[in-house]
């Protein structure tokens, strides 16, 4: 060997072999792994959340009422701007969001039953249920809200039943049945 071949040389990696061996006499071998690497920061500028515009509005309008409304597993946040006539559910317009006649009746019944349904702003968010439930929810969270802002309107919503939360919801499914109460079929043999 020339001595340029001894100072190149690598020393070889060493490999180590496990193997089954008895729990008793089996050797634990402690292994370093490499550094985990750090991780990386991109910065983006995170997305605001679909209700920072709804917040954004309601430093702009002024005081409102607050109120809550539920129906079923639908459950609706209210807020009743004295000012303006806009009419917002999750950020939508109301005519986007109930697309039909029957349920935007359903929504706006408590104001048109004071007639108050070109005087106010309303913003809602309504979380869970279904859209007949959720529409349900807002009259319910307005009535409320319409309450808190005159007390002297509570015996007018009160007759046609807009104050009262409805309780009835889906019974729960039992055991040994098909649904809540549908027995399995019958046979005779």
């Amino acid at each position: 060997m020339t001595p340029e071949s001894k100072t190149k040389k690598t020393p070889a990696k060493k490999t180590t072999r496990t193997t089954k061996a008895h729990a008793k006499t089996a050797k634990h071998e402690v292994v370093k792994h490499a550094p985990k690497r750090e991780k990386v920061e991109h910065k983006t500028e995170p997305k605001a959340p679909a209700h920072v515009k709804t917040e954004e509005k309601a430093v702009a309008l002024g005081s409102y009422h607050y109120a809550v409304g539920r129906r079923k597993t639908a459950m609706a946040k209210v807020r009743l701007y004295d000012e303006g006539n806009e009419f917002t559910v999750n950020n939508h317009k109301m005519q986007e969001y109930f697309p039909t006649f029957d349920l935007q009746r359903i929504v706006l019944n408590p104001l048109s039953s004071l007639g108050l349904e070109k005087k106010m702003t309303v913003v809602g968010i309504v979380r869970g249920g279904g859209v007949h439930a959720q529409a349900e929810a807002m009259r319910h969270g307005i009535s409320r809200a319409l309450v808190l802002r005159n007390l002297e309107d509570k015996p007018v919503l009160k007759k046609f039943g807009f104050l009262t939360r409805d309780p009835r919801v889906v019974e729960r499914k039992k055991p040994g049945h098909r649904k809540a109460r549908r027995s399995p079929q019958w046979s005779k043999r």
